[in-house]
């Protein structure tokens, strides 16, 4: 009898809940999974947000000086055009990181791409494994309440026990 070859694994580590960061983890687990890799994203300090009931992700224009804007609505020429916008104005401008998380989530949805929500439900029905650090869960004082049904609670160790056999190790 031929003996089934073992499935690829994919770790990931989702440090970062702004909302432009809490796609690379989903998009990339969702597809690992759709390949039949088996899949764990273990998501600690501020990518522990990820998980919660209520999820609040934003943009944060200011810390990402590179962030071209666009517009995803008006004239075709202007939907085209970089706005490049100086970090003073990001920064000290009330409400510029609402507007830019309104503006991006519009790109999203304009152009066809699957909420974080939707992604986050995606890798859950496809078998991947989140786990919520238990250490950033206690220093933070979020409680299980919070977060989405179907995850695992556990250390670094709960981690590593899977990365230490994945074919793909990323820090995210």
């Amino acid at each position: 009898m031929e003996e089934k070859p073992k499935p690829k694994r994919l770790a990931l580590v989702a440090s970062k809940g702004t909302l432009d960061w809490a796609y690379p983890p989903f998009i990339l687990a969702s597809t690992a999974a759709a390949m039949g890799w088996e899949v764990a994203i273990f998501f600690t300090f501020y990518g522990l947000t990820l998980l919660k009931k209520e999820l609040t992700a934003k943009i944060s224009p200011a810390s990402n000086p590179a962030m071209p804007m666009k517009l995803p609505f008006g004239p075709e020429a202007l939907q085209n055009m970089n706005i490049s916008l100086p970090n003073m104005l990001m920064a000290n401008v009330p409400g510029f990181e609402s507007v830019a998380t309104s503006l991006m989530k519009q790109s999203f949805k304009k152009k066809g791409v699957a909420t974080i929500e939707e992604l986050r439900d995606m890798c859950l029905d496809a078998g991947v494994t989140l786990i919520s650090c238990q250490m950033t869960q206690e220093v933070f004082g979020f409680k299980d309440e919070e977060f989405i049904d179907r995850i695992d609670h556990g250390g670094a160790a709960t981690f590593l026990d899977f990365a230490s056999t994945a074919d793909v190790s990323l820090f995210i």
